[in-house]
């Protein structure tokens, strides 16, 4: 822990002054593989939306693309949720959300789960909709519980510098980023968007983020402030998460960047399409000018960051991952993007809900401009950055990850890790059903928690879940759901529940 000299209490960055001090306390305690990370993560963007994984977007992303180029290029980098809480909570604590009970995004309605079982649309009219629906939501905890170490955490107790910019919406206050390891906490929060102020534009009316001149955009402020940490501490070790907020809802971007997609859109002669994904519409064309605008504009910001650590002479000391939270926006909120040939978007358990863009810069360990096409999974992240950094790994901890630090230097070896677990035990507000799911090699088996049938596909000829092939393979599907049924035994998964007293029909499957 560093301590600001003549203080008893740990100090922020910003306070610590006296630079050789801090390069001297981090030098007696590092080991000398130690790197610096710098963690970037979007939210809600698609695997489709980005250059780097599909050459014909509708959206620019140069210096994404420019990255991926310097990294290695994961095919089949997934988050534990389709929604966002969840998968945050997985990166930082290394544990399935089922474990954490972190389930749902913070702010989704516990009540949900407790519907009375002698439910009257007069007295109880507070549960709306979901007092329609057979099954009740399982509860969730709606805050990361303090009794963790983060990985933010223990690369604090190993000397790093920790700051987190952005999205946070991993608990009220008592539970925001300075609660869980990092030293800065610049625009972290309880809320899931930039809901206040002017939103995505400053005044920001945010109480952890100053509001900057009028008309200032977010993503292009955080990568301001990280460039400033980045400056300070570059004598150091640091360990930056940037979570952007873009390209969240409220759909909204600089007016230029909006009139450039408009007239591409017009140019190309695209319009709207859309397929069905009952009980919704999803999305096939993207086409979508404003959010095409948030896209190029959290690119721009990465951007910002990349050239800081050239600017500060660290960029070849430094792990960058780029990631996203969830899948993109598909079927519901604008349904601003189309996440095809995957299936469906956030919210879903199809690949189009958790299915993330992924590339890994390892300056001089990894190999540059490679694919890998092993499973990995958000909880694999904190293992993967302590081996990088040297240093020991914490087993207890991330107990649900397993470093893939070895597929980075060599993307065509084996990742031997557990099968991948997906468990989401509500209802999508973006219309998917409650259901669990595990990945084994090419197979995938959904366990939906009411009505439809187990779904398994074979990802491998199938990555857009097309073809249902559970009952031509009953025996896979049994030993499948065995091993499921484990995984929701040792993480101690809480299940929904039936509701037979709620109102009937609903017959939307």
């Amino acid at each position: 822990m560093i301590l600001a000299p003549g203080c008893n209490e740990p100090a922020p960055p910003n306070v610590l002054g006296d630079v050789k001090l801090l390069a001297a306390f981090a030098a007696a305690v590092l080991p000398a593989s130690a790197t610096n990370v710098v963690f970037i993560m979007a939210d809600d963007l698609g695997y489709m939306d980005v250059g780097f994984n599909n050459p014909d977007t509708f959206y620019d992303t140069p210096r994404l693309n420019a990255l991926a180029k310097e990294s290695v290029r994961f095919t089949d980098g997934y988050a534990a949720c389709p929604v966002c809480s969840p998968t945050r909570s997985s990166i930082l604590t290394g544990q399935y959300p089922a474990r954490t009970r972190n389930t749902d995004y913070f702010g989704a309605p516990n009540a949900f789960a407790e519907i009375p079982d002698d439910y009257d649309p007069e007295k109880h009219g507070k549960f709306g909709r979901h007092a329609n629906r057979p099954v009740r939501p399982a509860p969730y905890v709606d805050r990361l519980d303090a009794d963790h170490t983060t990985l933010a955490e223990a690369l604090k107790e190993a000397g790093y510098a920790t700051m987190h910019a952005g999205k946070w919406h991993l608990g009220p206050e008592g539970s925001f980023p300075t609660d869980h390891g990092f030293d800065l906490n610049v625009g972290g929060g309880e809320r899931g968007g930039p809901y206040t102020g002017k939103k995505y534009f400053s005044p920001y009316n945010n109480p952890t983020l100053p509001n900057g001149p009028d008309g200032e955009h977010l993503p292009d402020r955080l990568a301001s402030e990280v460039d400033q940490f980045i400056t300070e501490h570059k004598d150091g070790k640091f360990f930056v998460y940037l979570p952007f907020y873009s390209v969240h809802t409220p759909l909204m971007a600089p007016e230029p960047l909006v009139e450039k997609y408009r007239a591409k859109k017009k140019r190309d002669g695209l319009g709207a399409k859309f397929e069905p994904e009952p009980p919704r519409q999803n999305r096939s064309v993207q086409e979508h000018a404003i959010y095409a605008g948030m896209v190029e504009s959290m690119d721009a910001a990465v951007g910002k960051v990349l050239d800081s650590l050239e600017r500060n002479g660290v960029a070849d000391d430094t792990l960058v991952i780029f990631f996203s939270d969830n899948g993109g926006l598909s079927t519901s909120e604008g349904s601003p993007t189309s996440n095809l040939p995957y299936r469906a978007g956030k919210g879903w358990m199809y690949e189009g809900g958790i299915r993330e863009p992924l590339i890994v810069r390892w300056p001089g360990k990894g190999k540059a401009g490679e694919t890998c096409d092993e499973p990995v999974i958000s909880t694999d992240f904190y293992p993967t950055i302590l081996e990088v950094c040297g240093l020991d790994p914490q087993p207890e901890q991330h107990v649900d990850g397993t470093s893939f630090a070895a597929l980075i230097q060599d993307p065509g070896a084996r990742h031997e890790r557990a099968p991948l677990f997906w468990h989401y035990p509500h209802w999508g507000n973006q219309g998917g059903l409650p259901s669990a799911a595990i990945r084994e090699g090419d197979w995938k088996l959904i366990d939906h928690y009411w009505k439809k049938g187990p779904e398994l596909y074979n990802l491998a000829k199938d990555p857009g879940e097309r073809n249902n092939l559970a009952d031509k393979h009953p025996d896979r599907v049994a030993a499948l759901k065995a091993k499921l049924d484990q995984l929701r035994e040792d993480t101690d998964a809480l299940l929904p529940s039936a509701h037979p007293n709620a109102r009937k029909p609903f017959n939307k499957w």
